[in-house]
């Protein structure tokens, strides 16, 4: 991890990039902690950091103001990584569907969604490795964001990760359901009702399908852009209880 970038936020908040390798990312750090703080990985959506960045900042500074680390890296063929033409052609088949009405198949999920899980989930345990060993950072860490197969794979697979914030806004290829069951982690769903882009029987599936004891589901009215900002402060109040 090398840091290439570093300033003040006026609320105390310290930001800096950084790349891992040749993924960019982004660390908030509280500016008044004075031992470890516990760590918010925050996925982006699949826009790009630098589109992304009002809303992760606005995460960020909510969590930092309760005290914790925040942490994204950029995804797989997203903002200036390199592009996939395998990815290109699935998300296009996908919008296609989407246009015409016609039912988004298995085969186009499974081409867009789970060739981002294998490569974003092993970038996000290298990234893990590098903020845990600053010496700021501490434990434990949560996870919050979509695309919510990464989460559920994440979930999974990283025992280092002990509550998850999950954003029903993707679609989800049937073998995430498999693994779905696997999950034992606290889990908090958020769900946007109208997402126009979003299958909504098949988020109400995949929380059905998830393991986890404790597992609360977060709907509210309105599109994909439309979560409120009391649904955010929710998500805090479950790292709370979780993380501290």
């Amino acid at each position: 991890m090398q840091f290439i970038s570093e300033k003040r936020l006026g609320d105390d908040i310290l930001e800096r990039e950084f790349t891992l390798g040749e993924i960019p990312g982004i660390l908030w750090t509280p500016g008044s902690a004075f031992k470890p703080v516990p760590l918010i990985l925050v996925s982006p959506p699949p826009l790009g950091l630098r589109k992304a960045y009002p809303r992760l900042l606005a995460r960020a500074r909510q969590a930092a103001a309760e005290g914790y680390a925040v942490a994204t890296i950029e995804l797989p063929w997203s903002g200036d990584r390199p592009r996939s033409a395998a990815a290109d052609q699935a998300r296009a088949d996908l919008h296609r569907a989407l246009q015409v009405g016609e039912p988004v198949t298995d085969d186009i999920v499974d081409r867009l969604i789970l060739p981002l899980v294998d490569q974003a989930v092993p970038e996000w345990q290298a990234a893990l490795d590098a903020l845990l060993a600053r010496p700021e950072i501490g434990g434990p860490v949560g996870y919050s964001g979509g695309v919510i197969s990464i989460g559920t794979r994440l979930a999974v697979v990283e025992p280092r990760i002990s509550a998850a914030v999950l954003f029903a806004g993707s679609f989800v290829p049937r073998a995430i359901f498999e693994e779905a069951r696997q999950v034992t982690i606290p889990l908090h769903v958020l769900l946007q009702w109208d997402d126009e882009g979003n299958d909504r029987q098949m988020a109400l599936d995949l929380f059905d399908a998830f393991g986890s004891k404790e597992k609360t589901l977060h709907a509210n009215m309105g599109g994909h852009t439309g979560v409120p900002q009391f649904a955010g402060e929710e998500g805090n109040r479950f790292f709370t209880r979780h993380l501290k």
